[in-house]
């Protein structure tokens, strides 16, 4: 009897309801989709506002550190000046070696007979100058602002040496096309005993073994005065400087710093050269005597911005010394 074996095949089949159909093959509605749409506007509108609003606070902030530095880096680049207005190496001025001037010297004359009359005054300034009272080597200066001027010898020496001199270890060589130079001498001191000029046979004063020739140091006259313009036109406020020397009339204002609007000096004034603490306080102490015993300066600096600021708008005012400045708007 013959076995029949029977294989049962169990063929398992996936049936897919037309409802499944239809659930698989849907996607965004459009309602769906506006809504999606607005919620990526919405979140990208706040995106963008937070980064513009960092953006602006970011360049504000570096406005107002700009500005902060500007006006800390000229109070110490005047303030450091000021402490070698003077300064005239071995000699010292107040013990009679330099004549008081009958009149105020004019701050642009570097003729030998004009720097050595100007000696007894290292520090002379102009209080609030107008076109009247500027001085001829000054250009685009910014009115009712003061000019201080400054005279002092360099702290750098020429030494003379077998046959020339020759400039100290870290100093420039020596330049008379470009400095006036000084020279005082130590052995036997009687009033008068210096020399100033570009001539450089003329100096023969000694130290004070009376045998060695006594060194030379540049001298230096710098006007500090506020301009209108940075660059001719742009109308940034900037502190300038004029070095005067032989070629004074042909040397070019140099910037020193950009975004000062305002400067105003007072200075102490004590009653001789003998007293060290200064009586009063002035802008302008007049007359010759007075400008010779100036014993300290109080600077008062206004910077401000070199940008404006959209929208921005102030009230404020500035004391420098007896007058007030401002509101300046966008401008302090």
């Amino acid at each position: 009897m013959l076995d029949q074996v029977s294989n049962a095949s169990s063929i398992q089949t996936s049936v897919v309801t037309p409802r499944q159909i239809s659930f698989r093959q849907n996607g965004f509605s459009l309602i769906e989709f506006m809504v999606a749409l607005t919620i990526g506007l919405i979140l990208m509108t706040g995106l963008v506002t937070l980064f513009v609003n960092n953006s602006r606070t970011r360049v504000e902030l570096e406005k107002t550190g700009q500005q902060i530095e500007s006006g800390r880096f000229a109070t110490e680049l005047l303030t450091e000046d000021l402490r070698m207005a003077g300064y005239y190496g071995e000699l010292n001025p107040n013990t009679g070696n330099a004549a008081t001037p009958g009149s105020l010297p004019d701050p642009c004359d570097v003729t030998t007979a004009g720097i050595t009359a100007a000696l007894a005054l290292p520090i002379q300034g102009i209080h609030n100058v107008s076109s009247g009272t500027k001085p001829s080597c000054l250009s685009d200066v910014k009115p009712n602002t003061d000019v201080l001027v400054v005279r002092r010898a360099s702290s750098c020496t020429m030494v003379r040496g077998a046959s020339s001199w020759t400039a100290a270890s870290g100093c420039d060589a020596m330049d008379t096309t470009k400095y006036t130079y000084f020279q005082t001498a130590l052995c036997n001191i009687t009033s008068g005993q210096y020399v100033i000029d570009t001539d450089t046979t003329k100096f023969t004063l000694t130290k004070r073994d009376c045998t060695t020739p006594a060194d030379l140091r540049a001298y230096f006259t710098r006007i500090y005065f506020v301009a209108n313009n940075n660059n001719a036109g742009d109308a940034i406020p900037t502190l300038k400087m004029v070095e005067l020397g032989p070629l004074a009339f042909t040397a070019t204002p140099v910037p020193m710093v950009v975004g000062i609007d305002q400067l105003q000096i007072q200075y102490g004034v004590a009653a001789s050269t003998s007293v060290e603490t200064p009586g009063t306080y002035t802008s302008d102490p007049g007359t010759t005597a007075n400008w010779r015993n100036i014993t300290s300066v109080k600077l008062g600096i206004l910077a401000r911005n070199t940008a404006a600021t959209n929208g921005f708008s102030s009230t404020k005012t500035y004391q420098l010394g007896a007058t007030t400045y401002g509101p300046y708007g966008w401008s302090e």
